[in-house]
């Protein structure tokens, strides 16, 4: 996980692989979860918090997010996305603030500028009353020294549509009517206050009653671990674990664009606009915050994860189906049980790591090769990649892509603008590919790799893919045995 608090994500990953550890030998009892709890923190003294009892606290906290519940057993709510009260007390509550380089002048243009009675002089400086403070910002434009500064915590910085505000407290709270769970915050905290339920006890526990529990590893997979660890070396280490077999989900990108393609066509007849439909985070941005698009404008294929479920539990009737991948949203795709024969759960890179270590294995390359996508479904990892797809699909198709025009969207920004010209009726071109991580899922808040890292080794992997059309590489598959539509029909 590429992140600059290295020690924080260790913290998050020694959790889970000592919860995962205990899931194996059947002892996830009160006993043996204080002995995590004692053994992580041994006291007398603190190592990163006020006392050894908060910190405690915060890992007692990040055991229940490990098991997929709330961190505390009073609070009730199905988001995935989490905040450990405990861990979030160290920000400024005050939005605006005044710094040492006030002056303290004479003239005090913030005060006369403040028209609700926030601003008031110290023994040194001038003062805010973050109380009375409603944050409009005209203190800060009117000190001539520029010595009232805005102060924005990381965690509310990074979300895209604004669901975190704050309590009486200081506490961060998550608005789970505006969240479209992308994660963004929970990296952007370098308090690890906030988190995401974890689904490892859940496959643990279907892979010990012996059910066929089968892994789909993304496409954003590739290059993740290395330029020597391949899909085949993935599926090798994940049979390792207990997993019956894994497919790429590759496949379901090939599966999608061919399905996309045939809905781009009716909409470029019908002079209508419209959006892929494969990243859960913007679909989420979609329906919260543009809903009159989401029902008119949105692709009704359904993305690469739940294709490769359903294929899969067509042909292998009663399986368990688990997607790993960076997203953290895809958790809450899965979590969506309108949508028949979805995933039965989602992992991030960071979980499976826990998995692994839990299993004392480690990623090996392999002689084997494996390939079950084309190079264009592989491709649906990258910005760009999903649209890429659906037009070779149009070309293989014989028809006439000229003139055809995107706006491929990486990032909640640019997202957010690109649906914003669609509802006012501005959006100069045909389709929106959305992607709410920059990059597309290649930068998704669980990958291992910076991006010079991730391109370098990616472009490795990738060149050794054959060149296999997306259509002719459907024709081996069972696609009149489940559907493609996201009801099913």
């Amino acid at each position: 996980m590429v992140t600059n608090d290295q020690g924080l994500v260790r913290l998050k990953h020694v959790v889970m692989e000592k919860v995962c550890r205990l899931a194996w030998e059947d002892k996830l009892d009160a006993e043996h979860i204080d002995r995590i709890v004692f053994e992580l923190i041994p006291g007398p003294k603190p190592v990163w918090r006020c006392c050894i009892y908060k910190e405690r606290e915060i890992i007692r906290q990040r055991i229940r997010l490990a098991q997929a519940q709330t961190p505390h057993p009073d609070i009730h709510s199905d988001n995935i996305i989490q905040v450990i009260d405990p861990a979030c007390d160290s920000c400024p509550i005050s939005a605006y603030s005044v710094t040492d380089n006030c002056r303290f002048c004479m003239g005090k243009p913030c005060l006369s500028s403040c028209k609700l009675g926030a601003i008031s002089p110290g023994e040194n400086r001038m003062h805010i009353d973050s109380s009375k403070c409603k944050e409009c910002g005209l203190c800060a434009k009117a000190c001539p020294y520029e010595a009232i500064v805005h102060l924005e915590r990381p965690c509310k910085k990074a979300c895209p549509v604004d669901a975190i505000t704050y309590d009486e407290y200081g506490f961060c709270v998550i608005d789970e009517n505006k969240c479209i769970q992308c994660g963004h915050c929970i990296h952007s905290c370098p308090f690890g206050a906030i988190g995401s339920k974890t689904y490892l006890v859940d496959v643990i526990r279907q892979i010990k009653a012996g059910k066929e529990v089968i892994a789909m590893c993304a496409p954003a997979t590739e290059g993740q671990f290395g330029e020597d660890i391949s899909m085949a070396a993935m599926k090798s280490v994940l049979k390792k674990i207990g997993f019956s077999d894994m497919v790429e989900v590759g496949l379901g990108g090939d599966m999608t664009a061919a399905y996309e393609a045939l809905e781009w066509s009716e909409a470029l007849k019908e002079e209508r606009k419209m959006t892929t439909s494969c990243c859960p985070a913007f679909i989420n941005m979609l329906k919260k915050h543009f809903p009159e698009q989401y029902a008119k404008n949105k692709s009704e294929t359904v993305s690469p994860m739940v294709a490769v479920s359903r294929y899969l539990k067509a042909t292998h009737p009663g399986c368990v189906t688990v997607f790993i991948g960076p997203c953290i949203a895809k958790k809450s795709e899965a979590q969506n049980k309108s949508i028949p024969d979805n995933a039965d759960y989602a992992l991030t890179y960071g979980e499976l790591h826990a998995l692994r270590m839990s299993k004392d294995l480690k990623y090996e390359p392999v002689e084997e090769e494996y390939q079950e996508a084309s190079a264009w479904g592989k491709g649906f990892a990258g910005s760009g990649g999903v649209a890429s797809a659906v037009l070779e699909c149009m070309k293989e198709r014989g028809e006439d892509t000229e003139g055809i025009t995107l706006m491929a969207c990486a990032g909640g920004d640019e997202c957010r603008k690109a649906l914003l010209l669609l509802k006012a009726g501005r959006l100069q071109e045909d389709f929106i590919e959305g992607m709410i991580c920059p990059g597309g899922c290649v930068g998704g808040p669980s990958r291992h790799k910076t991006e010079g890292e991730l391109t370098r080794a990616r472009k490795v992997l990738l060149s050794k893919a054959d060149d296999r059309k997306i259509l002719e590489n459907l024709k081996s598959y069972p696609m009149d045995k489940f559907s493609m539509k996201r009801n099913g029909s």
